[in-house]
């Protein structure tokens, strides 16, 4: 039933309204909060750095360094830094995530950590340039890391095939949004 759930919860999700290039919203700590349920590229990106960590070697940090960052990059979009190919690289973070999840890529503590570092200030970033404001990234935060925290638990209760499988879904659904 978990499963149906979260396959439910990814699909119904729309990639179209995560980053519309309209600027930044006027909304607060609800905003905020919605914000990485809306689009599916920081849904499906949320929920496999969860479950990736999972199986990885030392790893227990990675949920929170990846909110952490996050955090860092709202700071960097809210201060008006632009990152040239943003939205590509963010794709491209959910399709790199998605193979990691596939084929069960287990890397060094420290590589993970800079790696899942990096794809957090991305989509931070862009989240700081739709949601500037200390409430919305408070929003932010929170349902980020209950996506994190969630991907994390759905990887260790689901079996390796399950996790695989999905992470395939996730690299072509990154790919389809990177084109």
């Amino acid at each position: 039933m978990k499963k149906i759930a979260a396959l439910t919860l990814a699909l119904v999700s729309t990639a179209a309204f995560a980053h519309t290039g309209a600027g930044a919203h006027s909304h607060g700590f609800l905003a905020g909060f919605a914000h990485p349920f809306t689009g599916l590229d920081h849904l499906l990106a949320m929920l496999a750095v969860g479950a990736w960590s999972v199986r990885q070697p030392n790893a227990r940090w990675l949920p929170a360094t990846f909110v952490g960052m996050l955090l860092a990059g709202v700071a960097t979009g809210a201060a008006g830094l632009v990152v040239p190919g943003l939205e590509t690289g963010i794709a491209l973070t959910v399709a790199l995530m998605g193979v990691l999840l596939a084929v069960a890529v287990r890397l060094p503590a420290a590589a993970s950590t800079v790696m899942i570092g990096a794809f957090a200030l991305l989509h931070g970033n862009a989240h700081g340039h739709e949601l500037p404001q200390a409430a919305s990234a408070v929003g932010l935060l929170i349902a980020s890391s209950l996506l994190v925290y969630g991907g994390n638990v759905l990887g260790r209760v689901s079996p390796a095939l399950a996790v695989k499988a999905s992470g395939a879904a996730i690299a072509a659904t990154g790919v389809m949004l990177a084109v």
